[in-house]
């Protein structure tokens, strides 16, 4: 059953991948690729059970944390081009 899991998954992070690479616009390949990383957290998951491994429960939680901070980090980027803050210049000193 996991084996059947893993192989849909492999097959809907080539569709993902070809999203990716196809899209039309920016933010349609950045939904492809957050896709695919959350497809990946699902493998890593699944291959845990497959291999009797539950670490590998904690390694799929923390890319998908990389995962979602990549895709705001970018996202933020796209829209803005920068990734601080466009606010007004700040003497600090005076703080």
């Amino acid at each position: 059953m996991f084996s059947a899991a893993s192989l849909a998954i492999l097959v809907v992070m080539a569709m993902a991948l070809a999203r990716a690479v196809m899209g039309p616009t920016v933010y349609d390949r950045i939904l492809a690729v957050n896709t695919f990383g959350t497809l990946t957290v699902a493998l890593i998951a699944v291959f845990g059970f497959l291999t009797d491994r539950p670490e590998f429960l904690d390694i799929s939680l923390v890319y998908a944390l990389i995962n979602f901070i990549g895709t705001v980090a970018v996202t933020k980027y796209v829209k803005y081009s920068h990734l601080g803050d466009p606010g007004e210049d700040r003497d600090w000193e005076d703080l």
